[in-house]
């Protein structure tokens, strides 16, 4: 059978989505619909209709989405069109804003913005615990109550336990520690814009005539945040067209509801709805068995996924004995479909999961067959919180005008810099517009801060000069390590970690991921030839200043893995949005999908949390283009217990026997007569 092709033309429905310019309007886009083909022919369409490029935002939630966007926009409308267009995330709209507008809130153009590990610094020492799981509790209660748009007033008013009030206190001291630093976190991006324009009728009107026409893509993923940042932008004009999916709407547990699909057409009388119902994607016994599933949930809209390619093969249902048993059936499959002829690439297999623990023996089977895989979703090298520090500091050499790098640099290892004094700095650099570095060494810093904080700060900053001369000057691997080193043992890294980690071997194992850092400094200093992700790296005799200036675009390249021919492990989640011809559905079993934990705390199986574990079943069926197992286990593993295990009440929503009873005997008796030759010949799959 033929791969599935994209489409050729825009088909009636896409066509209707692209032409409706002066109102409201929803686009219902199934999976696998071309809803970014819809997003760019209607940007085209709205260039055609007079609007200016900067006049067009279009808003989605990854950078990578954003900038595929922009490459097909750009291919359809031109390069100087597209580069004129607002194509962004909706934070880096948020931070736009407030570059923009930010005085008006408080803050300096040159605001910082802390990642998830700076803030929760800033959250553990605003509770006063060194408990880092308890200060990521908080962290998340905090998240979630931003995101309702909630402060640190209404959250106390919205606290309904005892942990709840302690976290609504803790919210209130690290906004104000925020405001301190002239910083804000990822959620305050968004809430922070709203706030400006619900407030500012000048900026909103400035806004709302910047941007005539506003798309935002994956509509259903919107928090209430969200949801009126939308609102304020389009204002009472409403032009707009949201582009998304109830069914595929899973991203609950983060703040994301589906109630902004129904708030629409009630804040939007006029809204226009128009659903994408051909798929452009899958087979028809794929796309039956998706559409079965789901609509056991109730709809908010109607919708029905088709496409013109046939049966295709059924879905095929596998009963394993155990996780192991599971993982070797998957593997023996890939390499049936791959052929001794290699077909198939290993890129074309996916296995997908509910949860990360699930992926380990896959890992070990397909290590064990020398298959190469990747895990979609696990966490880079790079992102590791010792690596972050350490290159807080690199960037700190390069630019010093960065201020969550000096946040980060000042506070790790703890040298007597807490945040009243960092309040204080940050107060005096915004007042005087300069950078916290810079800020160090003014005179009249001592009339602001005591003499100790003064001595604490400057000689922080003494050790970030010294360390950026002699990294200027230094080359060579040996002598780059040796400077390195001797900095960490200088300002006591590896203690730092040791006091951090309760476990010895856990801060043994971060300490080793240091030295590895340190050894990948050194050997681009010294003069060695490399090979990272297909890219070939040449270091000739480079400083270590020159390579901290370089530091980003190589991890970066280093990260890169979209190209490599690998098998994908990945989750549910992370695999959202991705598509491959051959696809295992694994563990779909009761208790892992639909997920219960097997704690005593664990949250009762409400009807909104089956309902969107179900659309997280959806969404795996509807990754696979040409086949689709879907894998059950009859014992599975507990804790360290082996339990007997239950099929998902998912399976029988599928409807997999009448889909069968369906297909074309003529169709079934080829398929058995090909499965004969092929057991003759000694090449039928194991599963």
């Amino acid at each position: 059978m033929a791969e599935p092709a994209a489409p050729v033309s825009l088909n009636n429905a896409q066509m209707e989505a692209v032409h409706h310019l002066h109102g409201p309007c929803l686009v219902l886009a199934g999976a696998g619909s071309g809803k970014t083909r819809v997003i760019v022919h209607k940007i085209a369409r709205l260039l055609q209709s007079g609007l200016e490029p900067k006049q067009i935002a279009a808003i989605t939630f990854t950078n990578k989405a954003a900038a595929e966007m922009r490459e097909r926009a750009k291919a359809l409308v031109g390069p100087k069109a597209a580069r004129d267009l607002a194509v962004s995330t909706f934070h880096s709209l948020g931070v736009r804003l407030l570059r923009s507008d930010g005085a008006r809130v408080g803050l300096k153009p040159n605001f910082s913005i802390l990642d998830s590990d700076d803030v929760l610094g800033v959250v553990r020492d605003a509770g006063g615990t060194t408990d880092a799981a308890l200060a990521k509790r908080w962290q998340w209660t905090i998240s979630l109550w931003k995101n309702q748009g909630l402060d640190a007033d209404a959250a106390e008013r919205a606290a309904t336990s005892a942990d709840e009030q302690v976290a609504a206190r803790v919210m209130r001291r690290v906004q104000e520690r925020l405001t301190a630093y002239q910083a804000v976190d990822f959620d305050d991006l968004i809430g922070l814009p709203l706030a400006l324009l619900q407030r500012d009728a000048e900026v909103r009107a400035k806004w709302q005539a910047q941007f005539r026409h506003v798309l935002v893509d994956e509509y259903q993923d919107t928090n209430a945040v969200q949801y009126d940042l939308l609102r304020q932008l389009v204002g009472e004009r409403g032009i707009f067209t949201a582009v998304g999916d109830d069914d595929q709407s899973i991203y609950g547990w983060r703040g994301a509801t589906i109630d902004n699909l129904k708030r629409l057409p009630q804040d939007f009388p006029k809204l226009k709805v128009i659903a994408l119902e051909q798929n452009y994607r899958s087979t028809g016994h794929i796309l039956r068995a998706a559409n079965a599933v789901i609509a056991h949930n109730p709809k908010i809209f109607e919708k029905k996924l088709w496409s013109e390619f046939g049966d295709g093969e059924p879905v095929k249902l596998i009963d394993c004995d155990s996780e192991e048993h599971e993982a070797e059936r998957a593997v023996s499959r890939i390499q049936a479909l791959r052929g001794n002829d290699g077909r198939n690439k290993f890129a074309d297999f996916a296995v997908l999961y509910r949860a990360n623990h699930q992926a380990k023996v896959f890992e070990q089977k397909l290590r064990a067959a020398q298959i190469p895989y990747k895990v979609s979703g696990g966490q880079s090298y790079f992102d590791r919180a010792e690596i972050k520090d350490l290159c807080a500091w690199l960037r700190l050499l390069v630019n010093q005008d960065d201020d969550p790098a000096f946040l980060r640099a000042a506070t790790t290892p703890k040298r007597g810099i807490g945040h009243t004094t960092l309040g204080a700095l940050g107060e005096f650099a915004a007042k005087w517009k300069t950078s916290l570095f810079e800020a160090l060494f003014a005179p009249s810093l001592s009339a602001t801060l005591k003499g100790k904080a003064v001595e604490a700060l400057q000689q922080f900053g003494r050790e970030v000069s010294e360390l950026e001369h002699r990294s200027r000057h230094t080359t060579g691997a040996d002598d780059a390590k040796k400077l390195l080193l001797g900095w960490l043992k200088d300002i006591g890294y590896e203690q730092h970690l040791h006091d951090g980690e309760d476990s010895e071997k856990l801060a043994a194992a971060r300490w080793s991921n240091v030295l590895d850092f340190v050894d990948w400094i050194a050997k681009r200093c010294g003069g060695e030839v490399s090979q990272e992700a297909g890219s070939t790296f040449v270091t000739e005799g480079q400083t270590v200043l020159q390579v901290a200036q370089t530091i980003a675009v190589i991890i970066s390249l280093a990260d890169r893995t979209d190209e490599q021919d690998v098998v994908t492990l990945s989750t549910l989640h992370a695999a959202k949005g991705l598509e491959w011809p051959h696809v295992v559905l694994a563990g779909v079993n009761e208790g892992l999908l639909p997920f219960q934990s097997g704690s005593e705390s664990a949250e009762p199986m409400t009807p909104e949390r089956l309902e969107e574990e179900r659309r997280l079943m959806y969404v795996g069926i509807t990754r696979a283009r040409s086949t689709l197992v879907v894998s059950t286990l009859r014992r599975r593993k507990k804790g360290r217990d082996t339990v007997q295990a239950l099929p998902s009440r998912f399976i029988a929503e599928m409807k997999l026997d009448e889909q069968v009873a369906k297909e074309d005997p003529r169709e079934r008796l080829k398929k058995l007569r090909a499965g004969l030759v092929a057991r003759e010949a000694g090449q039928v799959p194991l599963v």
